[in-house]
C-alpha cells in the first residue's frame, strides 16, 4: 500500500478536545473563506468513532445549517452507509478538507487547502480513527497527492504513517450527477465495512 503523509505546517498539539479545536476553527480568519461564508462547518458525528468521512468543502445547505453533508448529496451518503449497516452518528465522523464554502460552491484553492488542513488534521488526531474514507477529488489530492486522480485511486487502500487505512472513492456528489458511478462506490464501501467489521467487530 502507498503511505500517506500527513504534515500539519503549525502545532496544535495544546488544543486537546475537540470542542477546543471547535471553538478556535470557528474564530479562523487564515484565508478568503471565512468572510464570504454564514457558518463554519466544523464535523459531527461520533467523536471516537473509528471511520471517519472526509469530504471537499460545504456546500450551500451546510453553509446554512452549520453541519456536513445535509443536502442532497448528504442525504445519499446516509442511503450509502445505511446499506452497508453503519449510520452517520453511530459509527462515524464526518469533516471536510475546509470548513468554510468556497464561493460558488467552488473546489476550494490549494492556499485555501492549506490554511484550512492543519484543523482537519487536529480533528484526525483527536478522533484516532483507524479508518479514513476520503470522497472526492479534492480530499484525495489535498490529503494524498495532488497528482492523484480520483478515477485511478478509488477502491484502493493506502495507509498513513500513523497506519490509518484510507479508501478514497468518488464524492455522492458525483453520483447524483452520473449514476453509473453509483456501483463503484457501493463496492468500495462494502470494503470499507469490511474493514470496519474487523476492527470494530460491529
Amino acid at each position: 500500500m502507498n503511505r500517506v503523509i500527513y504534515e500539519p505546517d503549525f502545532d496544535l498539539s495544546v488544543v486537546e478536545s475537540l470542542e477546543a479545536l471547535q471553538e478556535r476553527v470557528t474564530g479562523c480568519a487564515r484565508c478568503n473563506l471565512r468572510a464570504g461564508c454564514t457558518r463554519v462547518v466544523f464535523g459531527e458525528g461520533n467523536p471516537s468513532a473509528r471511520l471517519m468521512l472526509i469530504g471537499e468543502g460545504p456546500g450551500a445547505d451546510e453553509d446554512r445549517l452549520g453541519r456536513p453533508f445535509v443536502g442532497k448529496a448528504g442525504q445519499l451518503l446516509d442511503k450509502i452507509l445505511a446499506a452497508v449497516g453503519l449510520e452517520r452518528f453511530t459509527h462515524t465522523y464526518i469533516a471536510n478538507v475546509v470548513k468554510c464554502r468556497p464561493p460558488g460552491n467552488r473546489a476550494p484553492r490549494a492556499e485555501e487547502a492549506e490554511q484550512c488542513l492543519p484543523w482537519l488534521y487536529r480533528q484526525i488526531e483527536l478522533i484516532s480513527p483507524g479508518i479514513i474514507v476520503l470522497m472526492g477529488s479534492s480530499a484525495l489530492q489535498f490529503l494524498v497527492d495532488s497528482r492523484a486522480k480520483i478515477t485511478g485511486m478509488r477502491g484502493r487502500w493506502l495507509v498513513s504513517r500513523s497506519g490509518i487505512k484510507i479508501m478514497p472513492t468518488y464524492h455522492p456528489a458525483a453520483l447524483l450527477r452520473d449514476a453509473s458511478k453509483k456501483r463503484p462506490v457501493w463496492e468500495d464501501f462494502k470494503q470499507v465495512k469490511e474493514a470496519f467489521s474487523n476492527l470494530t467487530g460491529v
